[in-house]
């Protein structure tokens, strides 16, 4: 992977992108291409359909492993505390919560929960007499510290390593930066030379997901290896056990597992199952979800490698996955946010759905300033919307130009959004004295 200084990298490049027929479509993947017919793929539409449960290979293992009941279904966040809510979306109609204002000494408007297009592009004549909001967000218990430039398209992941100072973005620009996160300044821009689909970090190592292949970066040691075997984009990524997990646009979950004595990565399986291409992951407890272009969310088993389970609620690509207690949430671009827990049977089901006016695209849970359990989720309208847990009451917005399409939540009530502009951008959560 080529590295340049900042100062080498200053100026915009062009590049020819591969073939067109082999790369998914951004707009659809938004919910909104209007190209017909359109050069990039839309998916398989039979594959769109909601799919009828079906008995598996995996069906005995499902049954005699099951879920546990008390020691938690997914992995229950530390951040979030509290006792497993019984009811869900009680807030729901509640209006915005607290009552929010646009920033400091900035009062929201009376009515204003959307943001001037005019403003957004520099341009609105009303000024102050506006009735649309003339801020970047809208809420009081978190503000902007600052934004980070210098990307030139979509921003698809954030990552910060486990001691260091620094902080990772990657990008469809084909450019990964490393920003010094005392100062703010990026101090390194690395061209893995294809676009990065995807970026995460666990420990010191920092994977990063490009077409056909996975680079792993050993932070500490400054040493790259590459992990061969995906067939197109890789979308996801996902540690666990010493496992690393590839979502794959061939529908494919690749699994390696790190061998300290020769310090590599060793291949170990390919998990099919999926009819599309794996767009998100996250490892709850002794599971792995994975979610699809075909709709769907795969319950994996760690231990056997063996899917033990399908959902099958949602009608359209599942975009983001979250642990959250001893719930699974996921969101889609059918335009719901569900929840998901244990039956007596074991399985899961859908116990509450949260609707949308527009695509979701990500999901991030955290604490506010207060210890409280907060969802973040960012939809194709350019809003990030924050709800209470359990009852879904909106207690504020961020806007930006384009759709935020990565959130990383930090230390100290830090979290991180990057948008389609390729902006990231650093935002801290106030806290009492």
């Amino acid at each position: 992977m080529d590295v340049e200084s900042m100062e080498m990298n200053g100026g915009r490049r062009s590049y020819q992108r591969p073939g067109g027929a082999a790369k998914i479509c951004n707009y659809w993947m938004q919910g909104r291409c209007n190209r017909h017919p359109c050069p990039y793929l839309h998916g398989d539409p039979s594959q769109r359909q909601p799919k009828k449960p079906q008995e598996s290979d995996d069906l005995g293992a499902k049954r005699a492993q099951g879920y546990s009941r008390g020691g938690g279904l997914v992995w229950k966040n530390p951040n979030l505390g509290g006792a497993a809510p019984s009811k869900w979306g009680r807030g729901r109609g509640a209006g915005g919560g607290s009552g929010a204002t646009t920033g400091p000494g900035q009062p929201a408007r009376k009515g204003a929960d959307s943001i001037c297009k005019f403003f957004v592009k520099g341009r609105c004549s009303f000024g102050e007499t506006c009735k649309f909001l003339h801020a970047w967000s809208m809420g009081d218990d978190f503000s902007l510290l600052t934004t980070l430039e210098g990307h030139q398209k979509v921003i698809t992941g954030i990552a910060l390593p486990s001691g260091s100072n620094k902080l990772y973005t990657s990008s469809t620009d084909e450019t990964v930066r490393i920003w010094d996160c005392e100062t703010g300044q990026c101090t390194m821009v690395a061209k893995p030379g294809r676009e990065v689909g995807c970026i995460i970090s666990e420990g010191p190592w920092v994977f990063i997901g490009i077409p056909n292949a996975v680079k792993a970066v050993d932070t500490l040691k400054g040493t790259e290896m590459n992990l061969d075997g995906p067939i197109g984009q890789v979308y996801a990524l996902a540690v666990c056990n010493d496992m690393l997990f590839a979502g794959v646009q061939d529908s494919n979950i690749l699994v390696w597992k790190f061998s300290p004595e020769e310090n590599c990565f060793k291949p170990v399986a390919s998990l099919t199952g999926h009819q599309g291409a794996v767009v998100s992951f996250v490892v709850g407890g002794t599971r792995l979800y994975s979610g699809s272009m075909d709709s769907t969310i795969r319950v994996w088993d760690i231990s056997s490698l063996r899917c033990i389970q399908t959902l099958t609620e949602h009608t359209e690509v599942v975009m983001s996955l979250l642990c959250w207690d001893q719930f699974l949430l996921s969101c889609s671009l059918d335009k719901t946010i569900k929840v998901w827990a244990a039956t007596e049977s074991g399985s899961l089901e859908v116990t509450y759905t949260h609707n949308e006016d527009y695509g979701a695209l990500v999901l991030a849970g955290m604490s506010d300033g207060h210890g409280k359990p907060v969802l973040l989720c960012s939809c194709n309208d350019n809003v990030v919307r924050f709800y209470d847990l359990p009852s879904f009451a909106e207690r504020g917005r961020i806007f930006s130009k384009e759709e935020v399409r990565a959130i990383q939540v930090g230390p100290g009530g830090l979290f991180f959004t990057g948008d389609r502009t390729g902006q990231v951008k650093v935002w801290k959560w106030s806290t009492s004295e």
